[in-house]
């Protein structure tokens, strides 16, 4: 195959998905080899590609290809979420659309329709992730509502009711009145809102009179409070006064001195006159609002564990949807907002509103329908985490399980220290249904099938008349959270079959790749059931991005117009190019500032490649010709080798990033901009052979390196006749990666010090306007005693140099500058000005006394010298021993210039 002059990424990315799919590269099955594994983080089957996905499986797909390519049987996992709350909605309002009410339905016809927008709708992602590389095993492609996979989780359920761990009973969960379920407390997002602070007048209730027995208002006939002086009401602060009616009782602190009158009094809710306490209770924050808490035990989770302490009524006063119901005694009916906007007229007009004020506070927002959250007391089924919490905190602690970066760890330590049970129940019906059975007593058993839960039945009540008629199925499903915790054990069938030879083989995983934000309610959670059903940690190491956002540093969003569509940026800057610009500025854990500059940069870089492949490609060959490039041919070798060595490295540690800028410099700096340029030879001119051979070998090893990175161009320019034909499996997705080894680090400083000389002079080119075709003369004065005869060809060629001379001495009236500890000398026939010297010299004296202070910080600082590893004392001191040597010289050059 030959390639074309110009990179076409569309063609070459749809040819080679498509040749690796057609040769089952992506696929894994058991062997002799040793496994790495990858489970995907399943995405919602209601959703399409985001920047958040682009950049989790982007670093997927590096570290699986990589791992493909060091001879490992990688394996990576797709498949999606059945997202309970995000799909119901989905198809309630396509049953909307074709004029369907969900209410009319049976739950099977609902399902049917369910079930068709699945088939339609449900894949879009996963083929998104083609359309950016992702090399995942698509035979394997699961979903957590297949059969297999929910039936691990009614197992599941089963089994840990039966150990006592789920429980059924009325809890405070936050309720999704949009949803018409109860979410979990990491399903809600925490937002701050601009709102309004109410401050409302409850009526001081007078003591019984002792003759007629009954309760008058203070209003009335209250000469202990007006004589006194003190208010007959009692004024609290809230930000939601459509809550008043549900009201327990008004709380202030005992020790508050403006309220000791009120102890033992009563109070009149405005607008409905219900009469209730004035409690104590040291909760109470005296210098917050006025220091009185209305205490609301039905819709407030601190204002219910407050009722249960004093005893309090619970009165709800919310229909599930949000709406006001009878208890309200007014605005029935009336959505939560409106009554908040109503109620505050109607107590103005009732003389009970004090004032109100502007005011910000943080509220819940469903993650899935980001409806505001009404905490609810609601009838749900729960798990208990405590027990389960503890050997999942230890896998992390002792190092088994190992958070990137590990500043998380404190993190989850806080959650998993301070965990609290788990709603499981939903009020939905896509999704697993619990397999709680109920019976005309109000008596439950739990059972797989209705048949079993017959059994049960008739055991529990001894009543052999029982028929199925008699069973209730629980009509709620459960969390989506409870089928994707069971994800790396399931989509392996280690439920159904757990000693089946893909479970032995593939679990525990190797790398998981999340965001910090699921931390806690799935990735800690997977952990526990991968101790529960298998003994074992699910993975080795959880690898958490960051948070992808725009260049002003806020979190992308669709409401915010900022996020731009992935697939038009592949569109717009090739799958290689936005891979890599995703990659270039995402450090693990840290937030990812995207611009589209740096998806450019990435399409840059492969523009580079490009050219750069075409150039060797259309050298003329010689094969008389002796090779005068091996000099510049050892340098690239041990050059590479050094970098792959720093590749390594960052992989080991996973810092993705670092590693692709580290394949970035050697590809586009040592490669392309110093390699190339070394060996290439004049206009029109052929090369020798023996270079040209190993400068494709170099190219194909810098293929290998890039491949993880850029799948697409490495593969295209793989197959180029350049190197030869190969048979239809030999793909650089399965080339074997290059390790390093040792280098020549003297050879590597020598070059480093000609590169550093060569920019110099061709900065005293630019600085003096002497056209790059004059050649100019050069004279050194070789302190480090390198031998700069052994570079003489490269100086040369790389500066236009006419002759090069090894002095002893400083020559007069040159401009001259410092390499390392070594002097250059560039004669141009000008007489040096003094003054202008003397300012160079100072400024360059005064950054080097700089430098050499805070080498001598570190080399003085005992913690450093204690911990730090020895290679990295020895840079230090040898850091320390060059700028001396080079402030040796400037002050040398200062003494003559004063002299």
């Amino acid at each position: 195959m030959s390639i074309p002059k110009t990179y076409l990424p569309k063609e070459a990315e749809q040819k080679w998905y498509s040749y690796w799919l057609e040769h089952g590269f992506f696929n894994s099955v058991p062997d002799d080899r040793e496994p790495y594994t990858i489970v995907i983080p399943p995405p919602n089957v209601t959703g399409v590609l985001h920047m958040g996905h682009m950049l989790n499986n982007t670093i997927q797909d590096v570290l699986i290809r990589r791992a493909r390519m060091t001879g490992k049987n990688a394996c990576w996992v797709p498949g999606t979420d059945h997202a309970s709350i995000a799909t119901e909605a989905k198809v309630v309002a396509m049953l909307k659309e074709r004029g369907i009410n969900k209410k009319d339905l049976s739950r099977k016809e609902f399902l049917d329709y369910a079930w068709e927008w699945k088939e339609k709708y449900g894949g879009i992602i996963l083929e998104q992730l083609k359309k950016l590389g992702a090399s995942c095993d698509w035979d394997r492609t699961r979903f957590t509502m297949d059969d297999d996979l929910s039936e691990a989780v009614i197992d599941t359920f089963i089994h840990l009711y039966k150990k006592g761990q789920i429980y059924r009973g009325v809890r405070m969960v936050n309720w999704d009145p949009q949803g018409k379920t109860a979410v979990s407390d990491e399903e809600v997002i925490r937002k701050e809102v601009n709102q309004k602070l109410y401050y409302i007048n409850y009526q001081v209730v007078e003591s019984e009179s002792p003759k007629d027995g009954k309760t008058k208002s203070s209003q009335g006939n209250t000469p202990d409070f007006r004589t006194s002086g003190l208010p007959d009401f009692l004024t609290i602060a809230t930000t939601r006064p459509e809550t008043i009616m549900a009201d327990a009782a008004i709380c202030i602190h005992p020790a508050d001195e403006r309220y000791l009158h009120l102890h033992g009094k009563k109070v009149l809710i405005p607008l409905i006159n219900r009469e209730i306490p004035v409690i104590l209770d040291e909760y109470v924050t005296m210098d917050f609002g006025t220091g009185a808490l209305k205490v609301t035990p039905a819709h407030d989770l601190n204002d219910y564990e407050l009722g249960q302490k004093h005893h309090l009524p619970v009165i709800d006063i919310l229909n599930d949807d949000g709406t006001l119901n009878t208890n309200a005694q007014i605005l029935i009916g009336e959505d939560r907002f409106a009554a908040r906007k109503k109620i505050a007229v109607m107590l103005e007009e009732a003389g009970a509103l004090s004032k109100v004020e502007d005011y910000k506070s943080q509220v819940g927002f469903s993650e899935r329908t980001n409806a505001a959250i009404e905490p609810k007391l609601s009838m749900q089924w729960f798990c208990k985490m405590d027990e389960m919490a503890k050997p999942a905190l230890d896998y992390v602690l002792n190092g088994e399980i190992k958070l990137i970066p590990e500043k998380f760890i404190n993190t989850y330590r806080h959650w998993m220290e301070n965990v609290k049970d788990w709603c499981i129940s939903r009020q939905l019906w896509w999704g697993q249904q619990i397999p709680a059975w109920y019976l005309p007593n109000g008596q439950y058993v739990i059972a797989k099938t209705a048949d079993e839960a017959l059994t049960e039945a008739v055991k529990l009540t001894n009543n052999s008349q029982l028929t199925l008629n008699d069973l209730k199925q629980d009509e709620d499903v459960l969390d989506t959270w409870f089928s994707s915790w069971l994800w790396p054990i399931s989509v392996f069938d280690g439920f159904k079959d757990p000693n089946n030879a893909d479970i032995n083989y593939y679990y525990p995983t190797n790398d998981l790749v999340t965001a910090p934000e699921i931390l806690f309610f799935w990735v800690a959670r997977m952990i526990m059931a991968g101790h529960e059903f298998r003994g074992q940690a699910p993975f080795k190491n959880v690898y958490l991005t960051g948070i992808v956002r725009d260049k002003l540093g806020r979190k992308m969003s669709k409401s915010l117009g900022n996020s731009p569509d992935p697939l038009e940026l592949i569109e717009k800057f090739s799958a290689d190019g936005v891979r890599v610009g995703m990659l270039l500025c995402s450090p693990a854990g840290n937030d990812l500032m995207f611009d589209e500059s740096y998806c450019l940069q990435g399409r840059n870089f492969a523009n580079k490649i490009w050219n750069a492949f075409l150039l060797v490609k259309g050298w003329e060959v010689d094969e008389s010709l002796v090779n005068p490039n091996q000099i510049a041919i050892e340098w690239f070798d041990n050059r590479f080798n050094q970098a792959l060595a720093e590749i390594e490295d960052n992989f080991a540690q996973y810092r993705l990033s670092e590693a692709l800028m580290a394949t970035y410099k050697l590809v586009w700096d040592d490669f392309c901009a110093w390699y190339l340029e070394m060996i290439k030879p004049a206009y029109q001119q052929p090369i020798d052979s023996e270079t040209y051979n190993r400068t494709i070998q170099f190219f194909e090893r810098i293929l290998k390196v890039l491949h993880p990175f850029m799948p697409f161009i490495t593969e295209e320019l793989w197959h180029d006749e350049l190197f030869g034909k190969r048979d239809e499996n030999d793909c650089c997705i399965v080339a074997e990666m290059p390790y390093s080894e040792e280098v020549n680090t003297q050879l590597l400083a020598a070059i480093e010090i000609i590169k550093q000389a060569v920019t110099q002079i061709r900065n005293i080119r630019n600085t003096k306007q002497i056209s790059p075709k004059e050649s100019l003369a050069l004279s050194i004065k070789d302190n480090s005693k390198i031998g700069y005869s052994n570079y003489t060809a490269i100086l040369n060629k790389l500066a236009n140099l006419s002759q090069i001379d090894i002095v002893t001495q400083k020559v007069d009236g040159a401009i001259n500058f410092l390499v390392a500890t070594d002097e250059f000398f560039v004669p141009l026939n000008e007489t040096l000005d003094p003054v202008a010297e003397k300012e160079r010299l100072d400024k360059e004296k005064e950054y080097l006394l700089g430098f050499l202070k805070s080498v001598d910080a570190k080399l003085s600082n005992e913690r450093f010298m204690a911990n730090a590893k020895p290679e990295i004392i020895e840079i230090e001191r040898r850091k320390k021993e060059d700028a001396e040597a080079k402030l040796k010289i400037i002050n040398e050059r200062l003494d003559g210039l004063a002299g």
